[in-house]
C-alpha cells in the first residue's frame, strides 16, 4: 500500500511505508476502468460526517479531496484500485493498494459468514480506530469463513458486518439495520436500486428470525452485492444467491458503467 499526504492545494507527499494510520474518519472506495470512481461526493460527504461525529473538524475542502484522490490515482497507476482515505483534520492522507477482486466462485455459491459479538462505538461514524479491532475479528474468523457478522446483544438484531452492510430478505420485504450501523455509500445505493423490486423497511431481522429468510446478502464497495449462503453453519434460505440479491447486483454493475467518472484535478 502506497500511501501519500495531501497538502491544501491537493499536491502530494508520500509517506514512508512505515507510517502510522492517524486517529481520525475515514472513507474507502476503489476504481473502476483505472481511474473512474463511483459517487465521490457521497464518499466526502460521508468523512465529513464521521470526522464531526468524532468531534473533530470537518472543514475539509471538496477540490483538496477530489484533487487529492485523482493525483493519487493517476501517480500509483495500479489500473483497478483501492483507496483509504484519511482525514484527521488538519491531516488528509490517500492510501491506494491494487484492488483484487473476490474469487468469482463466491458470487455463484454464496458467502459463509459467522456472528461476532463485536460492534462499533460511534455506529455512524468510519473511525480508523476500529480498522485494528476488524482485522483482530478477521484473523479469528473459522476456515472459510468470509465475513463477520455483528449482532446486537440486548435485542439480537442483525446489525452489519466488519466491512460490509447486511440486508436480508424476509416475507417478500428487504430490511436492513438503519440507526446501529455504519452508512455505506454501496448501501445507500442498493437501497436506491430496490426500489420498485421489492418493499423496503429499514429495520433489521432478529437471530430468532433468521431460519425463516428467503435471502441475505452484503454490500461493500470492494465486494458490490455478495450473496450469504450461511450464517453460523445454518443455510440462509436455499443456501444459494437468490433473486433478488441477483437482480440487484446486476443493477449495480449497470449503475457503475453509468454513472462511474474520473476525477477532475483541480
Amino acid at each position: 500500500m502506497t500511501t501519500f499526504e495531501v497538502a491544501r492545494d491537493g499536491t502530494l507527499q508520500q509517506l514512508p511505508g512505515n507510517a502510522l494510520t492517524p486517529e481520525g474518519a475515514y472513507t474507502t472506495f476503489r476504481t473502476y476502468e483505472g481511474s473512474r470512481v463511483l459517487r465521490p461526493e457521497q464518499h466526502l460527504a460521508r468523512l465529513r460526517e464521521s470526522a464531526g461525529l468524532q468531534g473533530l473538524a470537518a472543514d475539509l475542502d471538496a477540490a483538496r479531496f477530489k484533487g487529492g484522490v485523482g493525483r493519487a490515482i493517476a501517480t500509483a497507476a495500479l489500473g483497478e484500485a483501492r483507496l483509504r482515505v484519511t482525514f484527521a483534520a488538519p491531516r488528509l492522507l490517500v492510501s491506494v493498494c491494487p484492488f483484487e477482486p473476490l474469487p468469482a466462485q463466491l458470487y455463484e455459491t454464496g458467502a459463509r459468514c459467522v456472528s461476532l459479538p463485536a460492534r462499533r462505538v460511534n455506529p455512524h461514524a468510519k473511525d480508523t480506530r476500529f480498522l485494528a479491532e476488524a482485522a483482530a475479528a478477521y484473523a479469528a474468523l473459522p476456515a472459510g469463513a468470509h465475513e463477520g457478522l455483528m449482532f446486537d446483544a440486548a435485542d439480537g438484531a442483525l446489525l452489519e458486518g466488519l466491512s460490509s452492510n447486511v440486508f436480508a430478505v424476509l416475507y417478500g420485504q428487504l430490511r436492513t439495520e438503519n440507526e446501529r450501523v455504519l452508512l455505506g455509500v454501496t448501501r445507500g445505493v442498493v437501497l436506491e436500486l430496490a426500489a420498485g423490486l421489492l418493499p423496503v423497511r429499514l429495520e433489521p431481522v432478529r437471530r430468532e428470525q433468521l431460519a425463516r429468510l428467503d435471502e441475505a446478502f452484503l454490500t461493500s464497495v470492494s465486494r458490490g452485492v455478495l450473496a450469504v449462503a450461511s450464517i453460523d453453519g445454518r443455510p440462509v434460505g436455499g443456501g444459494r444467491p437468490g433473486p433478488v440479491a441477483l437482480a440487484l447486483a446486476e443493477r449495480l454493475r449497470a449503475t457503475v458503467e453509468r454513472e462511474a467518472r474520473q476525477l477532475q484535478l483541480m
